[in-house]
């Protein structure tokens, strides 16, 4: 995948943070029995963190297998029925892998409805969407070029945007937690550029006493403040400081900001999601030397005429690997659509087709009723959605045995390497996990390789007000698991 999008994933990560653990978490777990039989009682090491987090014991469910064994090495609370945040990317990621390849990918078609001459289309340029999470800024930008390529100047009709494959309910950006301008509370659309957000960047310029403000990407009609005073003191909450006004069409900056944070990046969901796409076609279309007689505008892509060519995403594996790595809300919920897509192209994919399909691919890998599930939009930014640790431990064993195994495990991120377990406490380069986090959640679940060579699926949740502090007890179980060798 590009560098571009890599980057603008990581930075458009969701609520789910980094699992990060405690200094002495990991001399903690060495100490304590080893995962070489049966367990249904949480290691010391374990309950000493959750105490210290004052999350009682029974808050947590874990399993940990042997992904060749056919018994949990430990079981605790397996059964219940919790939110797993972000772990439900798992499911749709999975499913994914499984349902197109890990070598599919999206198609943008574009037509040009009208005759090309001497670089005048005598006509509109469509583009249709259809679900790609991928067209961040430098991948539209070339797909213009691409037109350009054609022969296109000049276009003396319109430049046309269908997003007629999804059929989303309207929503406002911030009916999940009331936070309208995060990126991760963008909502999914057959068409979606560039995550509908704008990234800030602030770079003190100490010889003019100003911070000087950048904006990516352009934006027709868009006004922002180019320059903020600077203030001294510490770095601190950088982004209250700035006092920062995000208005339709114009962005304020009424505060100062800290010379001592060196440059910054903030992104910010545009406060204008439905005029986004077009509003950003035309700044990168004229931006291009590209002419427009009409506007652009929302349309439908013509019936019955084969397209002029038709833009590839990157493959499906690598979608995955930024959807994993960094918990993007936003690109799950496009994937989980795109399932209903593409079981009937023919029809707008909805929300409710979307958790049907998932909900009965769930059911089929684990081959039992769906007692504990309950599946909502597929990316875990829900308070509905219900799973146990047990079905989770039982797909992620099923995915290992699988053919996308390597695919799947190698989205994960890596305990105290990469995406959102960067800051973890527990042994380096050790587990592939994903993680998961809200407000009351925080999880875990994915593979550990252990001292004696073997590898074990490992699902831990946490459901309680206290959640967010359990991350030692989290790292100290990743060491327990691990450290199974014989005499340790």
């Amino acid at each position: 995948m590009s560098r571009a999008l890599t980057a603008f994933a990581s930075l458009l990560w969701c609520a789910a943070v980094a699992v990060a653990g405690a200094t002495g978490a990991a001399s903690a777990a060495a100490a304590a029995p080893p995962p070489q039989a049966l367990a249904t009682t949480l290691p010391p090491s374990v309950l000493a963190a959750l105490h210290r987090a004052k999350v009682p014991a029974d808050a947590i469910s874990v399993v940990v297998q042997d992904v060749d064994g056919e018994r949990p090495a430990l079981r605790w609370r397996e059964r219940e029925a919790v939110n797993p945040a972000s772990l439900a990317k798992l499911l749709t990621t999975a499913a994914a892998l499984e349902q197109l390849g890990p070598a599919w990918r999206w198609r943008t078609p574009v037509w040009l409805t009208g005759p090309l001459r001497d670089g005048v289309l005598d006509g509109s340029l469509v583009i249709q969407g259809r679900g790609d999470p991928t067209l961040v800024i430098e991948r539209v930008w070339l797909l213009l070029r691409r037109v350009q390529a054609l022969g296109v100047r000049q276009i003396r009709g319109d430049i046309v945007l269908d997003g007629s494959a999804f059929a989303v309910p309207e929503a406002a950006p911030g009916d999940f937690d009331g936070e309208p301008l995060r990126p991760y509370n963008v909502e999914p659309a057959a068409l979606l550029l560039n995550f509908r957000s704008v990234i800030y960047g602030f770079a003190p310029d100490t010889a003019a006493g100003v911070a000087r403000v950048s904006a990516e990407p352009p934006l027709a009609g868009a006004v922002v403040d180019r320059s903020v005073p600077l203030a001294a003191g510490p770095c601190g909450d950088w982004r209250a400081a700035l006092k920062a006004g995000f208005e339709p069409g114009r962005t304020r900056f009424a505060g100062a900001y800290p010379t001592a944070c060196g440059e910054q990046s903030w992104p910010v969901a545009d406060p204008q999601p439905a005029s986004y796409d077009a509003r950003l076609i035309e700044a990168l279309w004229r931006e291009l030397g590209g002419q427009l007689q009409g506007r652009v505008r929302e349309g439908r892509a013509p019936q019955g005429i084969e397209p002029s060519f038709e833009w590839p995403s990157p493959p499906l594996a690598e979608v995955v690997r930024d959807i994993n790595k960094f918990s993007n809300n936003v690109m799950a919920r496009q994937l989980s659509l795109t399932l209903a897509l593409q079981a009937v192209p023919q029809q707008p994919a909805t929300p409710e087709a979307a958790r049907e399909i998932l909900t009965r691919w769930v059911i089929d890998a684990t081959g039992e009723p769906a007692d504990d599930l309950v599946v909502d939009n597929g990316a875990g930014l829900s308070r509905r959605t219900r799973i146990s640790a047990a079905r989770l431990a039982r797909l992620l064993i099923r995915a290992y045995r699988g053919p996308v195994m390597s695919e799947l495990m190698s989205s994960l991120p890596v305990t105290g390497l990469d995406g959102t377990l960067r800051r973890s406490r527990a042994t380096p380069g050790r587990a592939h996990l994903k993680t998961g986090s809200l407000r009351d959640v925080a999880g875990i679940a994915g593979y550990v390789l252990s001292d004696s060579g073997r590898r074990y699926v490992l699902v831990a949740i946490v459901n309680h007000a206290q959640a967010a502090a359990a991350g030692p007890a989290l790292d100290a179980l990743v060491q327990w698991t691990l450290r199974d060798a014989p005499g340790r």
